[in-house]
């Protein structure tokens, strides 16, 4: 093989886990446990190193479709050369270690997205129009979604004539039939669910039907008797088993900003596989984690809402929901823009505006538009200028 595609490579490796560890260490690594920190559940160094087992354990398990979306569905009629791979994670990855400097969360998903956009439009490449329509109305929607179920279940949770063990087993139930569908690359059949319909003689709908419900019934069952044995207690706990879903959720979501744009490159490096990448990949996250996420945990979990257990359920709740409902699309979606929509939404329900600083929330929606923007520029006008 040809030493200079091999020093190319490496250096895009190179390039792609620093991007790994400024994502561990700002979006993935920061907003999953923020509401759980704000809300005095678990502290905030035990948070990051919680939240790096398991995004290293999504981005393993469920990074995949993201990845290959990020590396080669965004643009179509080129392949992305090693130099142009280097200029998409080195953009992507600079202004995300702005944003941790600053104490604000820069979109990655937006970042990643706009400089392979710039990049691939430089190089002569054909636009996806189809799949920026999808990215685009996942991206345009997740603040009114989630942002409008956090302000739902924020507005049920505290009143006095619903009780908190019915209402919280309620979610946890929901929750326990969503996860028992999840995908994971483990499962030969690919989900909980159609793995036991495998197991069992019957098949079809209705036993796969069964088996959600069922699911749903236990976890809402478990989560019940916790909280009327000790409310303050249960509700701390499920806090915390949300926070692992969402820190999970953020490994399968955001690895494949990091990893994804060294697909096309393994082409022409076959001794190096896709699952060897995704591990390169959730090992990054989970140092970022360790080392970088403490500063944007209290940035999110104490700047932009007063935060309870009650609103930070009802901001982990949609949190996890749409991260999986972009796994699933394989579509890359900003866990910023995620969780921070749900935590305004759930502190409007309780506080009004006085639960939300305006003024952080004005100048994170501009950065998020901005990264965008400035990614899209500076990828375009890099690789226009390497191409002459």
């Amino acid at each position: 093989m040809d030493p200079t595609t091999i020093l190319l490579f490496a250096v895009a490796a190179v390039s792609s886990l620093f991007m790994a560890w400024v994502i561990g260490a700002g979006s993935s690594g920061a907003t999953p446990f923020a509401p759980a920190v704000g809300a005095n559940a678990i502290g905030t160094m035990r948070a990051a190193f919680v939240v790096g087992l398991l995004g290293f354990a999504g981005a393993v398990t469920q990074g995949a479709s993201v990845s290959e979306a990020v590396g080669r569905d965004l643009i179509h009629g080129v392949s992305l050369p090693a130099s142009s791979v280097i200029v998409v994670l080195l953009i992507g990855a600079g202004l995300m270690a702005i944003g941790i400097h600053t104490g604000y969360p820069i979109a990655t998903a937006f970042t990643v997205t706009g400089a392979v956009i710039g990049v691939g439009i430089a190089l002569g490449g054909d636009l996806a129009w189809a799949k920026y329509a999808e990215i685009g109305v996942v991206w345009l929607l997740t603040p009114f979604v989630g942002g409008g179920l956090a302000y739902a279940i924020a507005s049920v949770l505290p009143r006095s004539d619903v009780a908190e063990r019915d209402s919280v087993p309620v979610l946890a139930g929901f929750v326990g039939a969503v996860v028992a569908n999840l995908e994971f690359a483990f499962f030969e059949r690919g989900t909980l669910v159609a793995t036991g319909v495998d197991a069992l003689p019957l098949e079809g709908p209705v036993v796969a039907g069964a088996l959600t419900l069922g699911a749903g019934v236990l976890a809402a069952l478990a989560v019940r008797w916790d909280v009327t044995r000790d409310e303050a207690g249960g509700l701390r706990r499920f806090l915390l088993v949300l926070g692992g879903l969402v820190a999970f959720s953020a490994g399968a979501s955001q690895v494949g900003l990091a990893v994804g744009p060294l697909l096309p490159l393994l082409d022409d490096v076959s001794m190096v596989s896709p699952i060897v990448v995704l591990l390169g990949g959730g090992v990054g996250i989970l140092v970022g984690s360790w080392t970088g996420a403490p500063r944007m945990i209290k940035a999110v979990s104490r700047e932009y809402a007063s935060l309870g257990p009650r609103r930070s359920i009802a901001t982990l709740v949609p949190s996890f929901l749409i991260a999986q409902t972009a796994v699933l699309l394989g579509v890359p979606v900003s866990f910023n823009e995620i969780i921070v929509s749900a935590v305004i939404g759930a502190g409007l329900a309780v506080g009004g505006g006085a639960g939300v600083s305006p003024r952080k929330l004005g100048v994170t929606v501009l950065a998020w538009i901005g990264s965008f923007v400035l990614a899209f520029g500076l990828g375009y006008g890099t690789m226009t200028l390497l191409a002459r």
